[in-house]
């Protein structure tokens, strides 16, 4: 982190001398919270599901052609659970929200984990835009709604053996094989049309925008409009190359255009930037966790 010290303090000096902070968050966030998809934490709650199929992560188990909707169910509630419901192992949203928790900030988010408002974060301040583990919507879709699946998704954990502790952790109690199944009444299904429901997240052309998605993109084109020439921070954090249309890309084409913006980018092994905003670019290549710590 020595290396990276000057421009850890001109990050500091921006978040503090910023009109409003705009953040863009993906994947890597998560993972320096702790919500890594590989790994000890894989083993801990799929080791079944990867002795039986040799699935090796938990993203890629989300794509497995599962033999019934009854184990497509098993898998999906337990993913959903550690990755939604449960807290993240590491205070590094915590740490961010600390940071501008008193400035006038939004979020835009490829994240779909919640973590920003269990952490704390205004919810009109935030944009999911690729959907979120909360939610299901018709396989279809039928039609343009989403449900939220907090305690279905519950019972369908506990029914594969799992215990639910009252801090929301999930255990196994000794001795217990936990079942690869859930029971088919819990089997969600669409009210409208009687197709089987699915997870609300951005896929394919089928992903439904709610009336929510609908007034999040609003408050965010209003909140860029409302700041629009004003001394601005566009502060990536954890954003790779698998979908830089959605933050990476307009954050630079809104910094370039507005000379009186800043980019930093602060991402553990792909910190770049263009050359044409090298003199208005903060580049951190190392944990996001440890550099948020360094800047409170």
């Amino acid at each position: 982190m020595q290396t990276c010290s000057g421009d850890i303090a001109r990050l500091k000096e921006a978040l503090d001398t910023a009109d409003a902070v705009v953040i863009g968050a993906g994947a890597g966030l998560s993972t320096s919270a702790g919500l890594t998809y590989s790994g000890p934490r894989f083993a801990r709650y799929f080791s079944d599901f990867q002795q039986k199929y040799g699935i090796t992560d938990i993203y890629s188990g989300g794509f497995y052609p599962y033999q019934s909707l009854e184990e497509y169910w098993a898998w999906w509630s337990r993913h959903i659970y550690v990755n939604r419901y449960m807290d993240a192992p590491k205070p590094v949203y915590q740490d961010l929200l600390a940071l501008v928790q008193d400035k006038d900030y939004f979020v835009l988010t490829t994240n779909v984990d919640h973590q920003f408002q269990k952490a704390g974060f205004v919810k009109k301040q935030l944009f999911y835009t690729q959907g979120d583990y909360g939610l299901w919507q018709c396989s279809q879709p039928c039609h343009p709604k989403t449900y939220d699946n907090g305690d279905m998704v519950r019972q369908m954990v506990e029914t594969q053996g799992y215990v639910i502790a009252e801090d929301g952790t999930l255990t196994l109690p000794a001795g217990v094989t936990p079942k690869m199944a859930v029971p088919s009444a819990l089997v969600p299904y669409c009210p409208k049309c009687g197709r089987p429901m699915t997870m609300n997240l951005r896929s394919d052309d089928s992903f439904v925008e709610d009336d929510g998605w609908h007034k999040a993109a609003d408050c965010y084109a209003a909140f860029l409009r409302r700041h629009e020439g004003l001394k601005l921070l566009f502060l990536e954090l954890g954003v790779g190359s698998n979908t830089p249309v959605i933050i990476k890309y307009p954050f630079w084409r809104m910094t370039e255009r507005n000379e009186n913006a800043i980019y930093a980018c602060v991402n553990d092994g792909e910190a770049t930037a263009p050359r044409a905003l090298a003199k208005r670019s903060i580049c951190i290549d190392a944990d996001i966790g440890s550099v948020l710590q360094q800047l409170g």
